[in-house]
């Protein structure tokens, strides 16, 4: 049985008497421990299908099932420790907070969750054992990026879900950070979900999983990553 199961899935979002179908009998598969890169212009529904698979929205129809849970029938109190307990975020703007320094911030994360990694262990990893005391405006775009990296990965997540990672940053840096989530996937044995609208970095993805109009199309399992270094944009 497949790690994630989308079957069918249907969100309508309701504007006066008009129902827009951001997701449209929606169907995909991703195994345990894969990198999988969601790709589709604006609008295609990915941030409606990432909400989803991270407790952060609901669904009108279908289900939704990731470790033989359905969670498309969780009721709020159970998304929320699903949330905490086994969901990672990291977002294009990284969501940290002002006036706590980047140790704080991760710490900050361990403290809702069951089985959480050593803060400063996953600091180092990411690159910033030199960085720990400093403030978020004290850091680059890359820094803080590797920061909102280090904070999910603390949670220890099941899943960890990446919008538009990349979005705010410099080709480099941008590369670095996709370097940083595959090395993450391979290392950690997580499953990794990235979505983006840039098709150049699906050469990275164990799976890609092409979204238009609010369907996702094909899945394609990819027999050999290529290192994020390789890959130009």
């Amino acid at each position: 049985m497949p790690y994630i199961e989308f079957k069918n899935v249907v969100k309508e979002y309701k504007m006066g008497e008009i129902a827009i179908k951001a997701l449209n009998n929606t169907n995909f598969e991703i195994e345990k421990g894969e990198l999988v890169v969601i790709v589709g212009p604006s609008g295609a529904g990915k941030t409606t299908a990432l909400n989803i698979l991270g407790g952060m929205d609901t669904i009108t129809s279908g289900k939704v099932i990731i470790d033989h849970q359905e969670i498309s029938s969780f009721k709020t109190k159970q998304l929320i420790q699903y949330r905490r307990e086994d969901i990672g975020f990291i977002f294009q703007f990284y969501n940290l907070v002002q006036n706590l320094t980047a140790l704080e911030n991760v710490e900050l994360a361990t403290q809702i969750c069951k089985n959480p990694l050593e803060p400063k262990t996953i600091l180092t990893k990411v690159g910033l054992e030199q960085r720990m005391n400093n403030f978020p405006s004290q850091l680059s775009g890359g820094e803080q990026q590797r920061v909102a990296i280090a904070r999910a990965i603390a949670k220890n997540p099941k899943l960890l879900l990446c919008d538009e990672p990349t979005g705010a940053l410099d080709y480099k840096t941008g590369k670095q950070i996709l370097q940083l989530l595959q090395d993450t996937c391979r290392k950690e044995k997580m499953t990794v979900i990235i979505i983006t609208h840039n098709q150049a970095l699906t050469p990275m993805a164990d799976r890609v999983i092409h979204f238009k109009n609010g369907t996702a199309g094909t899945s394609i399992l990819n027999e050999n990553p290529i290192p994020i270094e390789q890959i130009e944009w």
